[in-house]
């Protein structure tokens, strides 16, 4: 390197200080740190977002100004083992789902006498409503690259892949540039920073299956094949890509690898809750007056995140469930928002930590309604190499679709239950798994609302068409507005007289209700 790091740092910080004083509202600047201002994140504390919306994501300079690749270099200079146990004795836990420690994988791997490795980074993002991997790559790629080095040199693998969604076209750039800069400054490649140890990265593109998220799934894909599940007849970490040991981590797990290295074990382990160290990044989206990333200390309450920094639920309506983990996690309901959210507390009441997504319902939401929307994203994703996924999970939502159907009757709540319980304990791979976690929350939390839609026919919600019911009332004048423009001649009366509704003829298109100026039409 032509400069060091600390050369690099000093000029670059403060041209970045200079550039952020541009605008000073936005931004607390101290002495050797810089954090966003405004009351959406005083009660955040950012980690893996600790450069987002800071720094300029094209520019290495200003990644090391906030003491980007430092951490790698103080790694280089300590023996891989002990990178290995700062790593593991911080309890950073994987932030892609299931929440196995990052040190203890990194040991796996690194105990294999052999002389190939891999490091992967898992960037596959695919649940519903989240955006946290997309916002990290986007708007700070070299801590992710920075992770991936300092987990190769930990193992003793020389070679990375980002295995990243086409549908990111502005984060696959922005990782282009990064590892381009990073190669350039003597940071990724060959001989890095002097040490002797070399290390490169590569980006390969997914299609957008979300299976592919799924490790042995992924690695299928990396090879050329296509992306199914394997048999885990052995650990990743002993026989993965190309049977060679590999680790796998996801974004927001590399994106804490270097502040652990540069701050200590200690340090991050002193954040969030004994056996969830550190903090979680959620999408926090849907029912809720600021929606977006969070980022907060493991055992914040769902109250706190809905309602302190989300800012509670629009126009005034009651809260009634959040969803987190994705398509695959469990909805909670509002009553019980005082758990608090690490791995443990969110298993137990039914529910995952997955990836970080969190969808906030409000009273307008039907529970029925919203496990059938989850469900229908399972089966379209499902890569059907496993029966019990395949079939049971089509089985499954037609079952859901009868209760919003109106064609459910008593004895379909446990049909309901049953195939659940056997998809979750015979597919093959985590997403049949863990796929029925919507119907077996819901089913669990809001069984009443079952209930309702296979005896009543009636939807609580208003949200089930097809278990709506359009009425006439007296304050019909007569006016034949909805007569007019009703699609399937349901509709009866004469000019100034009260109108009637054909029940079995209506298909609850709603245009009576729209188009009647007096409110005459009643919908229950």
């Amino acid at each position: 390197m032509a400069q060091t790091l600390a050369e690099i740092k000093e000029m670059a910080w403060w041209e970045l200080v200079k550039r952020l004083n541009e605008t000073p509202d936005e931004y607390n600047i101290g002495h050797d740190s810089i954090s966003l201002k405004g009351d959406y994140y005083q009660l955040q504390e950012r980690i893996a977002l600790r450069n987002i919306g800071i720094i300029n994501p094209d520019s290495i300079e200003e990644y090391i100004a906030t003491d980007g690749y430092f951490a790698l270099q103080k790694a280089l200079l300590m023996k891989p083992e002990e990178v290995v146990k700062v790593v593991k004795d911080s309890g950073l836990r994987g932030r892609g789902g299931a929440g196995f420690s990052a040190g203890r994988k990194w040991e796996s791997a690194a105990k294999q006498q052999v002389e190939q490795k891999y490091v992967i980074c898992n960037a596959d993002e695919g649940d519903p409503g989240a955006y946290m991997d997309r916002s990290i790559l986007e708007g700070d790629p070299h801590s992710v690259l920075e992770g991936m080095a300092i987990c190769g040199y930990a193992i003793g693998a020389n070679k990375g892949y980002i295995y990243v969604r086409a549908e990111y076209p502005k984060a696959v750039s922005s990782l282009i540039n990064a590892i381009d800069q990073a190669q350039k400054l003597g940071v990724l490649g060959d001989n890095i920073l002097d040490s002797g140890f070399d290390f490169h990265i590569e980006l390969r593109l997914g299609a957008g299956a979300f299976v592919c998220g799924e490790s042995t799934a992924l690695m299928e894909s990396i090879e050329g094949k296509r992306g199914m599940p394997r048999n885990k007849e052995f650990r990743t970490t002993e026989r993965g890509l190309w049977g060679k040991p590999t680790v796998i981590n996801n974004v927001e797990t590399l994106a804490n690898v270097a502040p652990i290295i540069n701050k200590g074990a200690d340090w991050f382990s002193a954040i969030g809750t004994p056996l969830s160290a550190g903090t979680k990044v959620f999408a926090l989206v849907g029912k809720v007056n600021h929606p977006g990333l969070v980022e907060v200390p493991m055992g914040m309450s769902i109250y706190d995140i809905v309602y302190k920094i989300g800012g509670g639920i629009p126009d005034g309506k009651k809260a009634k469930a959040v969803q987190t983990g994705g398509p695959s996690g469990g909805c909670i309901p509002s009553k019980m928002w005082d758990t608090k959210v690490d791995f443990e507390s969110l298993e137990e009441v039914g529910s995952i930590m997955g990836s970080g997504g969190m969808v906030v319902m409000d009273e307008k939401d039907c529970m029925v309604d919203i496990a059938k929307f989850f469900l229908e994203f399972s089966v379209d994703e499902s890569c059907g190499k496993c029966t019990p996924c395949r079939i049971g999970n089509k089985r499954l939502l037609e079952l859901l679709e009868k209760f919003t159907e109106g064609e459910a009757d008593y004895t379909d709540i446990n049909k309901l239950k049953n195939l659940s319980n056997v998809i979750c304990t015979t597919s093959l791979c985590g997403l049949g798994q863990s796929s029925p976690n919507p119907v077996l929350s819901t089913l669990n939390y809001f069984y009443d609302e079952y209930k309702e839609h296979a005896e009543d026919k009636h939807c609580r919600s208003g949200v089930c068409k097809q278990l709506l019911r359009y009425e006439v009332n007296e304050r019909c004048v007569g006016c034949t507005r909805c007569l007019q423009h009703c699609p399937v001649d349901c509709i009866t009366g004469a000019i100034r007289e009260r109108h009637y509704i054909d029940s079995e003829k209506c298909i609850r298109c709603g245009e009576c209700f729209n188009n009647c100026p007096v409110d005459a039409i009643t919908v229950y």
